[in-house]
C-alpha cells in the first residue's frame, strides 16, 4: 500500500470509511498500481476480499503484491482471499470444457444475452456466508476489487447489464454488509460520444454511482522519467471536493505530490 495515499484519503489500516464505492479509471496511462494498492490495503486491514482478476493471472497478483509486503497464497489459504481467475477459467468455458461451478459464475461468455447473474451470486455467496469468520479467523467489512470492470464489455456484455450487476453489488456488499467495492474501468482514447457500449459511457455512469473517484490520466506534456503522470481525486457526497495530484510509481509502492513540486522540476 501507498502511505502518501493514505495520508491525501485520510485513511489507515486502523480507521478507513465503510461502505465506499470507489471508482479507479485511467485514460493514456495505466492506473493498475491502484489495484495492487487497494488489495494490499484490505488484506492489511484483515478485511475479507473477494477479487475477481479478469485480465491478469493470480501469480501477477502475487508477485507485485509480495513486493508491497502481502503474500496472496497465505491469504487464500487463510480464507480471507477469494480469488477468481478470469484468465485461467474463461477457456474451459468457452469450449465447453469445464463442468464445475465456474460455468454458471462466467455464463455470459456463452449466452446469446450475456447477463451478470452468475458472477454476481459468486460475488454474494463468497462475501455473505460466514461474514467475520473463515478458516478460524475474524475478519472486518468483506471487499470486492474488480480489475477490471470495462473488460467485459469486450466480451459482448453490454454496459446496462454491467450497471446491473454493480447497483447489486452496491447495494449488497456496501449498503447491507457494510463493506467497500473497488473496480477499475479502462477508458478509450476517443472523447466520449451517444455510443451506449463504450467504455466512456460506462465511465460516466459508474461515476454517479461511486462515492470516490481516483483519475489517472498521463502528462499532456508527454513522457517524464520523475513523473508519470496525474491522478484527479474526487470525493463525492463531501461537498465534491477535487484535487489533483502528480505520481510516481516505484518498485514497492508510488509517491504522490502536489502539480508542480517533484523534485525533478525543483
Amino acid at each position: 500500500m501507498f502511505p502518501d495515499l493514505n495520508s491525501i484519503l485520510s485513511s489507515s489500516l486502523d480507521s478507513f470509511r465503510e461502505g465506499e464505492f470507489i471508482l479507479l479509471s485511467d485514460r493514456q496511462a495505466d492506473a493498475s498500481f491502484l489495484v495492487h494498492h487497494y488489495l494490499s490495503f484490505y488484506l492489511r486491514a484483515r478485511c475479507r476480499v473477494c477479487f475477481l482478476g479478469l485480465v491478469q493471472s493470480f501469480s501477477h497478483y502475487s508477485v507485485v503484491s509480495q513486493r508491497l509486503g502481502v503474500n496472496l497464497t497465505q491469504a487464500k489459504e487463510k480464507g480471507q482471499l477469494i480469488f477468481l481467475e478470469g484468465l485461467k477459467a474463461s477457456p474451459g468455458v468457452l469450449l465447453g470444457d469445464d463442468s464445475s461451478d465456474k460455468t454458471a459464475t462466467f455464463d455470459y461468455l456463452r449466452s446469446p444475452c450475456p447477463e451478470l447473474r452468475g458472477l454476481f451470486e459468486f460475488v454474494w455467496n463468497s462475501l455473505s456466508q460466514g461474514v467475520g469468520e473463515a478458516a478460524g479467523e475474524s475478519w472486518g467489512p468483506p471487499v470486492l476489487i474488480i480489475d477490471d470492470l470495462s473488460v467485459l464489455l469486450s466480451l459482448g456484455v453490454s454496459a446496462g447489464a454491467i450497471l446491473d450487476f454493480t447497483h447489486y453489488c452496491q447495494a449488497t456488499i456496501c449498503s447491507q454488509l457494510q463493506g467497500s467495492v473497488v473496480t477499475l474501468v479502462r477508458c478509450e482514447d476517443e472523447e466520449w460520444d451517444e455510443d451506449e457500449e463504450n467504455s466512456n459511457y460506462l465511465l460516466k455512469a459508474l461515476t454517479h454511482q461511486c462515492s470516490l473517484s481516483l483519475r489517472v490520466e498521463g502528462l499532456s506534456t508527454g513522457y517524464c522519467r520523475d513523473i508519470h503522470g496525474q491522478v484527479e481525486i474526487w470525493w463525492r457526497g463531501q461537498g465534491n471536493q477535487r484535487k489533483i495530484f502528480q505520481y510516481k510509481v516505484h518498485d514497492k509502492g508510488a509517491s504522490f505530490f502536489a502539480p508542480g513540486t517533484s523534485r525533478a522540476v525543483l
